[in-house]
C-alpha cells in the first residue's frame, strides 16, 4: 500500500487523513523560502502546503500563531524552519487536538534565546540594520552566494519591520525539554550537520526528548544545491514516526 493509498493516523484520537501541511519560516526569511524547501515533499506525500506570509515587525510571533489558528480548520501538520519551528511547538503544546503532527526544521535553541548563535546573529543584524541601513548590513553578510540571495530578497520584503523582527528571534524564549516531552504526535525533525547558526545538538537534543520524533540530517551544502533537501529530510523523519517503512516512503 503506497502513503498515497494509507489512511495516516496520528495522535490519541485524530483518525482523519492529514491533508494540509501550515508552515512558518524563520524570523527575517519568507514563505517563499518556506515553500521551495516544503511544497515538493509534501505534494509526493498528497498533502497541501499552505504557508502564511509573514508580518515583519514587533508582533511577528502573535501574527505567525494567529495565522495557525486562523488556518487549522481541522487537524494539521504544524511546523515551521527556525523560530518557525519554535512557534509551531508553541502552538500545538496550546491546540493539542488541532495538531496531527509537527516537521521542525533548524530548531535553533531551547528555553532562553541566551547568546545561542541564532540569537546572537539576529541581534547583531538588528543592530546592523538600525546603525547602517539594509544594504549596507547585507554587503558584509559572509555566506554562500544562495544563502546571500536568499537574505537579500526575504530582508529586503521585511522592510520597514525587519529590525523589529530580528528582535523578536533575539529574545522570545523557545521551548523549554520539559515542554517537548508533552509533544505525543508524530514528529520530523530535520537539522544540517554543518549548520554553525543551527547546531544539529539542538535538533538531536530535541529528537531524543519528543516521545514520538524522528530525525534525518542533510547539510547546508545540499540546501545550496537543492532546497528541498530540507524538506525531504523533515518528511521522511515524520513518515518514520509515523511509522511508514521504507518500501512505503515515495520520497
Amino acid at each position: 500500500m503506497s502513503v498515497h493509498q494509507r489512511q495516516v493516523s496520528v495522535g490519541r484520537s485524530l483518525t482523519d487523513t492529514i491533508q494540509t501541511a501550515i508552515l512558518l519560516p524563520g524570523t527575517a526569511s519568507d514563505e517563499l523560502f518556506v515553500r521551495s524547501v516544503f511544497e515538493g515533499p509534501l505534494r509526493t506525500v498528497g498533502i497541501q502546503l499552505v504557508a502564511p506570509r509573514p508580518v515583519p515587525g514587533k508582533t511577528l510571533a502573535e501574527t505567525h500563531l494567529r495565522a495557525l489558528d486562523d488556518m487549522a480548520e481541522r487537524p494539521v501538520l504544524a511546523g515551521g524552519i527556525s523560530l518557525g519551528a519554535h512557534l509551531a511547538v508553541e502552538w500545538a503544546l496550546a491546540n493539542p487536538g488541532r495538531c496531527a503532527g509537527l516537521l521542525l526544521a533548524l530548531p535553533a535553541w531551547n528555553g532562553s534565546p541566551g547568546d545561542a548563535p541564532a540569537a546572537v546573529s539576529a541581534r547583531l543584524s538588528a543592530q546592523a540594520v538600525r546603525e547602517h541601513g539594509l544594504d549596507a548590513t547585507l554587503a558584509t553578510v559572509d555566506a554562500e552566494p544562495w544563502l546571500t540571495a536568499e537574505l537579500s530578497r526575504a530582508w529586503r520584503r521585511a522592510e520597514p519591520g525587519l529590525a523589529d523582527s530580528l528582535d523578536v528571534a533575539a529574545t522570545r524564549p523557545a521551548p523549554e525539554l520539559t515542554d517537548l516531552t508533552r509533544i505525543t504526535v508524530p514528529t520530523g525533525i530535520a537539522g544540517c550537520s554543518d549548520d554553525l547558526v543551527h547546531p544539529i545538538e539542538v535538533a538531536k537534543r530535541w529528537a531524543s526528548t519528543i516521545s514520538n520524533a524522528q530525525l534525518c540530517t542533510t547539510t547546508l551544502r545540499a540546501l545550496g544545491n537543492d532546497r528541498e533537501s530540507l524538506g525531504r529530510a523533515a518528511v521522511l523523519a515524520w513518515l518514520k514516526a509515523v511509522g511508514v517503512t521504507r518500501m512505503e516512503q515515495p520520497i
